[in-house]
């Protein structure tokens, strides 16, 4: 063996395994549509039947039964954002919640894997904060507007020009970014995030319209970066009229990541848990909720009784994570999720600091 070649051997063996060589792949299970499976999943399509349709059923059902046998086998756990369609949320998922739920409950699993189930930072987030367990995300091309809209030396940059000045960045974002950032938030904790630093003025980033939601709540001077999520953006104050026009009486609830005109026409604001928890709470008769749409469908499968108009603006980036992706995420132990070390410590302090806040 020539010294090159002992060099090269040598490279290999410090490789970190990759997670298909440490839990190994297994083949794929057979996908047919059994009386078995029918008898399996019948209880799962009973939550989703207003959404999928019977003659539909036999193509999801043994993706769903598959999923759920072999995460078990996998010692695996699954953890859906609101805006995952209705077979993900109701009939896979272990685990449901907004940015800052599934931020928390990722430090409370009890499992060695975490299939996350939503865009790329949010698996980001996850490994951070489970920097010993394996994450695996779907699709790693399920991306983000709010996250591609700035980079970490984006913001050294703005700590150069605001010398001082906290930075308060929202979970939406990259490792890079959050590892330049003091802590982070979601839409659920943002205000509160804000009023617990020491400091008159904040950088409150990437997202405009946020920010500026904020800036209306307290008297803290709230310094912004315009960035924009493609969903949220694409609604207008005049469409809502519209629906209060056409539907007298309707509820209006509105994420915060919307413009600040269109929030001044919601009767509601909060984050996506907190729009779940106002419908929960309130059972209006008629409600139109401001934001990806399949959240709507995942409430109205738990309350039937209430009627979503829903404006459909659609996710491009959550809809790359489909069931058979999530059944090949197990079978191959892919697409695995890692952190650069080198900003993994710094970016977790600030994630850390935000899931420790006391509200």
């Amino acid at each position: 063996m020539t010294i090159a070649t002992q060099h090269a051997a040598g490279a290999v063996a410090q490789r970190p395994l990759t997670a298909a060589e440490r839990f190994g792949v297994i083949d794929r299970p057979d996908l047919s549509f059994t009386p078995a499976v029918a008898r399996e999943t019948e209880h799962l399509y009973e939550r989703v039947k207003q959404f999928i349709p019977a003659f539909e059923w036999p193509v999801y059902a043994p993706y769903v039964a598959a999923i759920n046998r072999l995460k078990k086998e996998r010692g695996a756990v699954i953890l859906a954002h609101n805006y995952q369609t209705p077979e993900i949320f109701h009939c896979v998922a272990d685990i449901v919640g907004d940015s800052l739920s599934l931020a928390r409950d990722a430090t409370r699993v009890d499992a060695d894997i975490i299939v996350q189930c939503g865009v790329h930072f949010m698996a980001e987030t996850s490994k951070l904060l489970n920097p010993e367990k394996t994450v695996l995300i779907p699709d790693s091309k399920a991306g983000c507007s709010l996250s591609d809209s700035i980079t970490g030396a984006d913001v050294r940059l703005l700590k150069e020009r605001y010398p001082g000045v906290p930075v308060v960045t929202y979970v939406n974002t990259s490792a890079d970014v959050k590892a330049e950032t003091d802590i982070c938030c979601t839409s659920s904790n943002v205000l509160a995030v804000v009023e617990s630093l020491d400091s008159d003025t904040v950088l409150c980033i990437p997202d405009e319209y946020l920010a500026m939601n904020v800036a209306k709540q307290t008297n803290k001077k709230i310094l912004t970066w315009k960035g924009h999520c493609e969903v949220h953006e694409r609604f207008t104050a005049n469409e809502l009229l519209a629906y209060k026009e056409a539907h007298p009486g309707i509820e209006i609830i509105g994420h915060p990541e919307c413009h600040p005109d269109v929030i001044a026409v919601c009767d509601f604001s909060g984050s996506t848990s907190g729009m779940i928890n106002y419908v929960r709470d309130h059972r209006p008769q008629r409600v139109l909720l401001v934001t990806e749409c399949s959240m709507a469908s995942n409430i109205q499968a738990e309350l039937p009784d209430v009627d979503f108009v829903k404006p459909c603006n659609l996710c491009p980036h959550m809809k790359r994570i489909t069931l058979p992706k999530i059944l090949d995420s197990l079978v191959t132990m892919t697409e695995e999720v890692t952190v650069d070390p080198a900003i993994a410590d710094r970016a977790r302090l600030a994630v850390e600091r935000m899931v420790n806040l006391k509200q």
